[in-house]
């Protein structure tokens, strides 16, 4: 593992910094400001197969300061994970006889950045950063976990959303979900020589995106190396209006990916992904089917996103958050509705339905239902989530259901 390491950040950002345009920096105030958010949630988990039920109730406080002058501005961000009700197992506490809830306790250091967004359509981060990349099937922060993922980057973007735009990222350390206490294949931190570059250009038809994403998990703790991969593909996203209020937005993506770096599998697999969303007025209705393709059907040689944003992927029961050595695929429709109530409160409304199926050996893996009743007002939100699984011929039934309270400065 690889701590955040100031020399390397500086070694990079050097050179991009000396043509940057100084500005009247000098003459710009210094603003700082705290920040903190907090999410207090309980989780239930009953799962067949294990002797108990998994209860979490864990708080989540990240505190921050964010100074800012001119066009630079500088991020320092703390995580703490307090456990008061532990009955599960956290992925580093041994507690095997419990369902997984990946909330381990944590404190730890989550940001430190120094970011530069000029006037020109160039931003530059270096440092601990949050990284999202599109839709976050690829690269994202797992923000749904109390202790998100994080990056020891260095990002460069530029462009403009309707013109050419450029993201190019170089990451030396994945910061996981996993916390201080993280070790053996849930490591606190994976290392690795990590290159995430997009390349986008707007459209009549929408925001058409080339990506390469080279993910090196440096670490022989961490499946035997066997989840490093390289990705290349294109997605487009955009959307046309229906008329009488109505709005249809759709994305589709098709990638193929392979192994890299110190991979010992040899393996190559597809990636497809066609969705679209019907909007008018508070109701929104959605469908869409993802292929996480498959080669040979040996463990791990099928399109693995070990950097996503895993939780809004193939439902919220978390069956699938390892690929299937036979591939996955997911048909999947839903609705959502949304309406504002008295005082200012915004209430959300959805559900969402899941197949499962094999992309090779025809198997049908299971299905899920996804349910979700939010209310925000102000700074706090309140939630509840439940997640079906039923299985047929992949992993077990599975309940979950989720309670949480957030609140944001």
């Amino acid at each position: 593992m690889r701590a955040l390491s100031a020399t390397r950040a500086a070694a990079i950002i050097a050179p991009v910094a000396a043509w940057l345009p100084a500005g009247q920096a000098h003459a710009d105030p210094l603003v700082v400001q705290p920040l903190v958010d907090a999410r207090l949630r309980y989780e239930l988990v009953d799962q067949a197969g294990l002797t108990r039920d998994a209860e979490a109730l864990t708080l989540r406080v990240r505190p921050a300061v964010l100074a800012r002058t001119g066009a630079w501005s500088a991020l320092v961000e703390g995580e703490a994970v307090i456990g008061f009700v532990g009955r599960y197992n956290d992925g580093t506490n041994g507690r095997t006889p419990y369902p997984l809830v990946a909330d381990p306790e944590n404190v730890e250091l989550n940001r430190a950045q120094i970011s530069y967004s000029g006037s020109k359509g160039l931003a530059l981060t270096a440092g601990r950063q949050r990284i999202e990349l599109l839709d976050q099937r690829f690269v994202g922060s797992s923000g749904f976990r109390q202790s998100e993922q994080t990056f020891d980057a260095v990002r460069v973007r530029w462009g403009t959303p309707k013109g050419l735009s450029v993201d190019i990222s170089y990451a030396w350390s994945d910061r996981t979900i996993n916390g201080v206490n993280g070790r053996g294949a849930r490591q606190q931190a994976v290392s690795g020589n990590n290159v995430f570059a997009l390349a986008g250009y707007g459209t009549a038809l929408g925001m058409l995106t080339g990506f390469a994403y080279l993910v090196d998990q440096d670490e022989a703790a961490v499946q035997s190396y066997r989840l490093s991969s390289q990705t290349y593909g294109v997605r487009l996203a955009g959307g046309v209006p229906l008329g009488s209020g109505a709005r249809l937005a759709y994305a589709a993506s098709w990638a193929r990916q392979s192994d890299w770096h110190r991979n010992p599998n040899r393996y190559s697999a597809d990636y497809w992904l066609a969705e679209g969303v019907v909007t008018s007025h508070s109701l929104a209705v959605s469908a869409g089917y993802e292929i996480l393709g498959a080669d040979n059907g040996l463990p791990l040689t099928s399109v693995q996103t070990p950097l996503a944003s895993l939780f809004k992927w193939q439902g919220w029961a978390d069956r699938f958050t390892t690929t299937p050595p036979n591939g996955l695929r997911d048909l999947y429709a839903g609705a959502a509705y949304g309406l504002k109530a008295a005082r200012a409160t915004a209430i959300s409304l959805s559900g969402t339905w899941h197949r499962f199926d094999s992309d090779r050996a025809i198997q049908h893996y299971g299905d899920e239902v996804d349910l979700l009743a939010s209310a925000k007002r102000g700074r706090h939100t309140v939630s509840a989530r439940y997640a079906r699984y039923r299985a047929d011929a992949f992993a077990t039934d599975t309940d979950k259901f989720w309670l949480s309270l957030e609140w944001s400065l």
